[in-house]
């Protein structure tokens, strides 16, 4: 049979701040079987930013007869095709494969189809599949509380679906009440007080966090990206057209990165740095005196700062929620903030969430909603209502819970051997490195990254946890203590059974 080789001329840039020239950029390559004329997406790795071939150690597969023979330069069988977009990060298996169609009937666009999957949300669908399929899985993949939504929001709901004003088409930016609230709540929790015309109400944080960038963003601008990261993050940042740039945080430092990493990864195209406190995967939270230098830096050097506040309420011990512009109300005309009801008050099903910012970028952030979207579910605006206009106590009572479940996970990962998991300080994540175990033997096999030692810690421990690799940093897991204690203390426990396995 006769193969040919033909390249696809786009690439997907990905920088870090260690890797700045050149960058590493994936190359889509496809194989063409001649005698069929049908294109396989094959993996390869290109250091050239024109996105010329690499020139070697291509990984090559085909269907059929002869499946699993290398082209020249492999050196081993073919471990993943993905049939539409290389993987950004990490490396997972995927079953089989599928013909792509020809460049030229391309079925899905290049942009759309250089998204990935949501890592955590794949890993928490295929817990509870498992479990539906009767196997006792316990899911530390969820990021969400496990708890119901207070009463008296569900209540706000219900009143809200039986009012005909609701029925109909509101604004696109949201309810006029609903925008008056969040201000309002924004002055008792954040320190200062936004007018309407710069808040915008959007479907959850993940739109918002997409239509704050999309306002700000222009095609090539560099947004820096604190690493560990929010899976969405990135993501986000392509669509609108910009280019993140890892800047890498680990456990010697409380997963925070300092100035002096900032300023080594900005350049000319440095437009937006994005500020989480606290912060996911890590639960991380920094000081008011970081919080402040990080503020002043990009007032120094006239940059955007995008600030994810989803957290907020969720601290520990004596670790303090600080919100920028609160802080620096000379960084406000700069300064975009993404917030929500998802966390602080149990309701990530509900899906509402905001921006607030300078009425320019927020009025174009409308402007884009109104024809992606519209206006958010009135139902849901109704209960976000209820809710940013209630008190805090259904939050402390959720916050006294994951304290003790923290003080607990973070133990029982730390009798391991070869873990080392830091004492998060807010949201409800434990960040713990597992490096150590890398390579190991554990049940008949050497797991050769964190993706696969998540897989093998599934299949045989029955628990489900993230890989680093989702979040920019292989070597680590995350786990979720949004659940309950006795299922916690039985998942981690099957964990140290397994890893109390592990051999040279």
């Amino acid at each position: 049979m006769l193969y040919q080789l033909s390249y696809d001329p786009l690439c997907v840039p990905q920088r870090t701040a260690s890797d700045r020239m050149p960058g590493v950029h994936r190359v889509r390559q496809r194989l063409l079987k001649a005698n069929e004329g049908r294109v396989y997406v094959v993996r390869g790795r290109s250091s050239n930013r024109k996105c010329r071939p690499a020139p070697a150690r291509w990984k090559i597969a085909w269907p059929g007869p002869g499946s699993g023979r290398l082209f020249k330069g492999s050196t081993g069988p073919v471990q993943s095709v993905k049939p539409a977009c290389p993987a950004r990060s990490g490396s997972e298996t995927m079953d089989g494969m599928s013909a792509a169609t020809p460049p030229t009937e391309r079925r899905v666009s290049a942009r759309i189809g250089a998204i990935s999957e949501s890592a955590t949300l794949a890993v928490d669908a295929k817990a509870k599949a498992l479990k539906a399929a009767g196997r006792p899985v316990i899911g530390f993949g969820a990021g969400e509380p496990d708890f119901p939504t207070p009463d008296y929001i569900v209540e706000a709901a219900i009143e809200a679906c039986k009012n005909p004003k609701f029925h109909r088409y509101t604004p696109a930016g949201g309810l006029p009440e609903l925008k008056s609230a969040i201000a309002a709540k924004t002055l008792r929790d954040s320190g200062w007080e936004p007018d309407v015309s710069q808040i915008l109400v959007t479907n959850g944080g993940k739109q918002a966090i997409y239509e704050a960038f999309a306002a700000i963003l222009d095609p090539g601008d560099e947004v820096i990206v604190p690493a560990p990261y929010w899976t969405t993050y990135p993501e986000s940042i392509r669509l609108a057209g910009g280019v993140p740039v890892e800047v890498v945080a680990d456990e010697t430092t409380g997963y925070r990165v300092t100035v002096e990493q900032l300023e080594a990864a900005r350049t000319e195209k440095t437009k937006v740095v994005l500020f989480v406190s606290p912060s996911n995967p890590t639960g991380a939270v920094y000081s008011e005196a970081e919080t402040e230098a990080i503020g002043r830096w990009a007032l120094e050097h006239g940059l955007w700062v995008l600030t994810d506040e989803i957290y907020e309420h969720l601290v520990y011990g004596d670790a303090v929620s600080v919100s920028l512009p609160a802080l620096l109300p000379e960084l406000r005309d700069k300064c975009v903030v993404v917030n929500g009801v998802a966390k602080t008050y149990a309701m990530t099903g509900w899906r509402v969430g905001w921006v607030i910012g300078p009425k320019d970028v927020v009025k174009a952030a409308t402007n884009l909603q109104s024809h992606a979207t519209s206006n958010v579910s009135n139902v849901s605006q109704a209960a976000a209502l209820a809710a940013v206009s209630g008190g805090l106590e259904a939050v402390a009572k959720m916050r006294e819970a994951f304290d003790r479940r923290r003080k607990t996970i973070v133990r029982m990962l730390n009798e391991i051997d070869g873990v080392l998991c830091p004492e998060p300080e807010g949201a409800f994540y434990a960040y713990p490195s597992v490096k150590a175990l890398i390579g190991k033997e554990i049940r008949g096999k050497r797991p050769q990254n964190t993706v696969e030692l998540a897989a093998l810690i599934l299949e045989e421990a029955e628990v489900a946890v993230v890989p680093g690799e989702a979040f920019g940093t292989p070597g680590y897991l995350r786990l979720s203590y949004a659940l309950g204690d006795e299922d916690l203390v039985e998942g981690v426990s099957r964990i140290q059974k397994l890893l109390a396995e592990a051999r040279d």
